[in-house]
């Protein structure tokens, strides 16, 4: 059964800033300051904080109800029409006890984050709501000195517009870090460096299948737990994958493939996007990509279509993915189409 599409954002809509793990909105106030001002005048969205959004590290991570309730204080109030998180973290996975799926499936709006923001999209997808794998407050749309042109463009895509859309590569990307603690440093564009695409590692037959997945690290913290996908979830699936700043080894990645291969995932998914992984070598890519390819010849899948350095996660820019959704990948002409609307009708 299709997923509920949220109403699409439209300007003048007011959007709930959220920390379900993360105090960093409450560390870097400044930062925070830049993401809601470029929220407001990239895409003329107003900005209000749930009420803990600005708690610190300490008390969010003693208080996972009061994080869940503020979830559902976002929903169930008429002035919200999206929910965005501020960052991700590690710490969503304690409010699954204290979440009510039937508030979230009563009342579907937007809801947009990465990294630990799985654990959310897991949520919404056991509720039956589509959610959106895109920028956070912090990171993305706080970009340092404006946000950039690849990030406005695939979110104008997915949550602004109720149409399919394809997506795309990014021109440039960047693993520059400027220090979030220094102020002065905001308007100060970062380093940026030509990307030759994604890659294209295997796959002859074009397929389609609905988008899950999400962080490879927060996915296994999810694994057995009441928000991990039926098994008819992953029949035909596009599947996301990408790592985060802790930077896992790729060995790490072979061992949490071969639970999907020996949990019987590999042999029902449809394709595969394998984001680029911040903070590899040269060398260490290749490997993983190797890896991948090793493993599904493990499961019997050697044909299966494979994307590489998707601009998806934890890197810079990232795109959005309406998870939930339908998505056609077609290595022929190598391309990959939302093949269904994100979001309905704005209301």
């Amino acid at each position: 059964m299709p997923l509920i599409a949220p109403p699409a954002l439209k300007p003048g809509d007011t959007v709930a800033a959220i920390s379900l793990s993360s105090g960093a909105a409450a560390a870097f106030p400044h930062r925070y300051e830049a993401g809601k001002r470029q929220l407001a005048e990239t895409f003329g969205l107003n900005v209000v904080e749930t009420p803990n959004a600005l708690r610190d590290n300490a008390w969010l991570h003693d208080n996972p109800q009061a994080r869940a309730d503020d979830l559902h204080w976002a929903l169930t109030n008429d002035d919200v029409a999206g929910v965005i998180s501020t960052l991700g973290g590690d710490e969503s996975i304690r409010t699954v006890r204290y979440l009510d799926l039937d508030v979230i499936r009563d009342h579907p709006k937007v809801f947009m984050g990465f990294s630990d923001s799985t654990v959310q999209h897991l949520v919404n997808r056991k509720a039956g709501i589509v959610s959106f794998h895109g920028p956070s407050l912090l990171a993305g749309f706080a970009e340092n000195g404006g946000i950039h042109p690849y990030v406005e463009a695939a979110v104008r895509a997915a949550v602004f517009t109720p149409e399919p859309f394809e997506l795309s590569a990014a021109s440039e990307w960047t693993e520059e870090f400027l220090d979030w603690a220094r102020p002065e440093l905001q308007a100060r564009r970062r380093r940026w460096w030509p990307t030759p695409g994604w890659q294209w590692l295997s796959g002859t037959d074009a397929v389609t299948g609905e988008l899950i997945g999400g962080n490879a690290e927060i996915l296994e913290m999810s694994k057995g737990t009441s928000i991990w996908p039926d098994d008819e979830a992953w029949d035909g699936a596009i599947v996301l994958l990408e790592t985060s700043e802790e930077v896992p080894p790729p060995l790490n990645v072979k061992h949490w493939l071969r639970n999907y291969l020996a949990s019987g995932v590999l042999e029902r998914i449809g394709a595969l996007l394998v984001a680029r992984p911040l903070g590899y070598s040269q060398q260490q890519t290749f490997e993983l990509w190797d890896i991948v390819q090793a493993v599904l010849a493990e499961a019997g899948r050697p044909g299966l279509p494979v994307v590489a350095n998707v601009d998806y996660g934890h890197t810079s820019p990232a795109g959005v993915l309406p998870l939930g959704c339908r998505a056609r990948v077609d290595p022929v002409h190598r391309t990959v189409t939302v093949v269904d609307a994100g979001v309905s009708a704005p209301v």
